[in-house]
């Protein structure tokens, strides 16, 4: 591995367990036995570092979906191992981190929305109608407005206010979320099929 993708590694980790702004690329460094001219030859300041690193996350992360997708899972399965996923990746983050990208590095949080507009939504349109093809979802539903509504609610439990609450919980908040959205558009034949797979997968 290189040791551009090393310093990644790394930062990815420290960045999601005590934050953005408390990990110094001292810090970096350190963690990675090379010297701070070393990191400084891979990433000019920290500012790329972080963007560099918000944009290997969301790359990784389409990485996975690309190749759930691809494995020949039917759309229930899907789903249950995208909420599996996502549960795995929040619960590794330090909500800390997250209020900081917003508020002080806006580049690395621009990054996000944008990956929010062009994968995530496409995603859940692809698979809200190819689960009205096969009958788990409500064929009413417009799959495009679903979409959106999904995205929203992910965009808006990330809200820096919310973790003002000492009693904020990010992973629970999106887990019910999820379960309430997938809940309102199942079809019965839907609402078993992703209960099996739970079963499955618990």
């Amino acid at each position: 591995m290189e040791t551009r993708e090393k310093i990644l590694d790394v930062a990815i980790e420290q960045f999601s367990r005590y934050g953005v702004r408390n990990t110094t690329m001292d810090d970096i460094a350190r963690m990675m036995g090379i010297s701070k001219k070393t990191l400084y030859q891979e990433f000019k300041d920290k500012k790329e570092l972080v963007n560099a690193t918000f944009s290997a996350m969301l790359e990784r992360d389409q990485e996975k979906m690309a190749f759930l997708k691809d494995s020949g899972t039917d759309v229930i399965e899907h789903l249950v191992k995208i909420s599996k996923m996502m549960r795995e990746r929040l619960t590794n983050i330090n909500p800390l981190a997250v209020m900081e990208v917003q508020k002080y590095f806006p580049e690395a949080w621009k990054i996000f929305e944008e990956h929010k507009e062009q994968v995530i939504m496409t995603d859940f349109v692809n698979i809200l109608e190819r689960g009205k093809q096969l009958g788990y979802f409500r064929s009413e539903i417009d799959a495009h407005i679903l979409a959106r509504l999904r995205v929203n609610q992910i965009a808006s439990a990330m809200e820096p206010s919310n973790f003002n609450n000492e009693n904020y919980n990010l992973v629970e908040e999106q887990m019910q979320m999820m379960d309430h959205f997938l809940h309102g558009i199942f079809t019965e034949k839907g609402r078993e099929a992703y209960q099996e797979q739970q079963a499955k997968l618990s």
